[in-house]
């Protein structure tokens, strides 16, 4: 009787025992397929994407291409954005504005910086690298990617403005590479007598950023100042600016600039220069390899120093040049910086440099053995970046450089005069900085 009933017992439990096998079964399937699925992903590359102006993707792509090479875990992406570096900025802003932005690398103009550092785009880098391995950059283009003292941009080139003068026209007239405004105006006026050139000095004063970028210089030059960021002191109405402006102006009415100058950017004035039409030009590091291409007029005939200033004055040169930063909503971080440190190294910035010309971040680099024997200049080139400045790193900077932009034109072109178009600019841009230090109301 004992044996039957164990029997039954055993005859229902069975089909349960069947049941949960199958059903172990299928967990052990089901787990299998989750696991598997994670491992495919985990084999899948991270795709980093950025966005650049069209004309720089091609010498970030064989940088790219070498960084893949060595990191086959991460792919990156390249948007290529407007030629124009203000629309790719405003393409930047609107991603960012939208939501979560699709970049995960952040390729910056220097003027960039404090404005989407203080909108919350950015990610701090401040702990991700040592002070000693900033030390190895230049300090200025260093401080040009902090923003109330917190790093969101590392430099991976340069950019500076300078003054070049035709060496060559200067020694068969007896005189030295002018050192101030007033040595500028004569030296031109003396090299225009001869006949060998038309015009004296040329600088850009059409009305955008890259008026702003020279006025700085003079400004400068002259011992005056734009914004203070530390305090946000305006000081576009004081006597220096006016006289900066007095300088402009004046090479325009004595003849030693072009009539037209007022309307003229970078490759207006560099034409004109490399023609041989000029004597002095205010630009940027690109024309030098330009100027001295094998069909250029003056090849061998230029040198280059810092700008010109006022008497009892220094010299200033306005820093330019781009870096990477890191989306705040980039699913990526550590693939990002892992990316930056490689395009930022010495290794990368010397091969990069010697294919493609540009400025190196890295000090050690203007003075590289390699580097000098293809590019003799850029010794001379690390004093001039050794004395740039910043434009004001202001968060509202777009705004307050459209301001001057307006108001310098109409006193460049005799629209308004000077004493009202600066007195104007200062009063507007005023407004602007105090309305962005004023508090909502609770």
């Amino acid at each position: 009787m004992l044996y039957r009933q164990s029997v039954n017992k055993l005859r229902k439990f069975l089909p349960n025992l069947r049941s949960l096998r199958r059903f172990g079964i299928s967990i052990l399937l089901f787990l299998g397929i989750v696991l598997f699925s994670w491992f495919v992903m985990a084999q899948q590359p991270v795709t980093l994407n950025l966005l650049l102006p069209a004309p720089d993707a091609p010498p970030l792509q064989r940088m790219i291409k070498d960084f893949e090479a060595e990191n086959p875990g991460i792919r990156i992406n390249i948007v290529e954005g407007p030629n124009a570096t203000n629309l790719v900025e405003d393409l930047y802003t609107s991603a960012f504005i939208l939501g979560e932005s699709p970049y995960d690398l952040v390729v910056m103009d220097i003027i960039w910086t404090p404005k989407f550092a203080a909108a919350g785009w950015l990610l701090d880098l401040s702990n991700r690298i040592s002070q000693d391995e900033l030390a190895a950059f230049s300090p200025n283009d260093v401080e040009g990617g902090r923003y109330e003292g917190k790093l969101y941009r590392l430099p991976i080139r340069s950019d500076a403005g300078m003054l070049y003068y035709r060496k060559d026209l200067l020694a068969e007239a007896g005189l030295q590479p002018p050192e101030t405004f007033q040595d500028l105006m004569a030296a031109s006026k003396t090299l225009q007598k001869t006949g060998k050139v038309t015009w004296g000095y040329l600088w850009q004063g059409r009305q955008y950023e890259g008026a702003v970028a020279m006025f700085m210089e003079v400004l400068e030059g002259a011992g005056g100042f734009w914004v203070n960021p530390d305090t946000l002191e305006v000081g576009l109405d004081r006597p220096e600016a006016l006289r900066a402006i007095e300088f402009l102006r004046g090479t325009v009415q004595e003849g030693v600039a072009p009539p037209g100058v007022t309307t003229y950017h970078e490759e207006d004035t560099r034409r004109f220069f490399q023609n041989g039409q000029a004597a002095f030009l205010r630009s940027w590091p690109y024309v030098w390899p330009l100027a001295n291409e094998e069909t250029s007029p003056i090849k061998g005939k230029i040198g280059i120093k810092p700008m010109v200033h006022a008497a009892g004055q220094s010299g200033a040169a306005c820093l330019g040049g781009w870096g990477f930063g890191i989306s705040k909503s980039s699913r990526h971080p550590e693939e990002a910086w892992k990316a930056i440190q490689y395009f930022t190294s010495e290794e990368t910035q010397r091969q990069f440099i010697l294919k493609e010309g540009y400025l190196p971040s890295r000090r050690a680099l203007f003075t590289d053995p390699q580097i000098v024997a293809k590019y003799p200049h850029y010794p001379q080139i690390l004093e001039v970046v050794q004395k740039a400045v910043l434009r004001p790193p202001i968060a509202q900077y777009a705004q307050a450089s459209d301001i001057l932009q307006r108001y310098l034109s109409a006193a460049l072109t005799n629209r308004t005069s000077p004493e009202k178009a600066m007195q104007s600019a200062a009063n507007e841009t005023r407004r602007l900085l105090n309305a962005g230090q004023a508090k909502p109301s609770a």
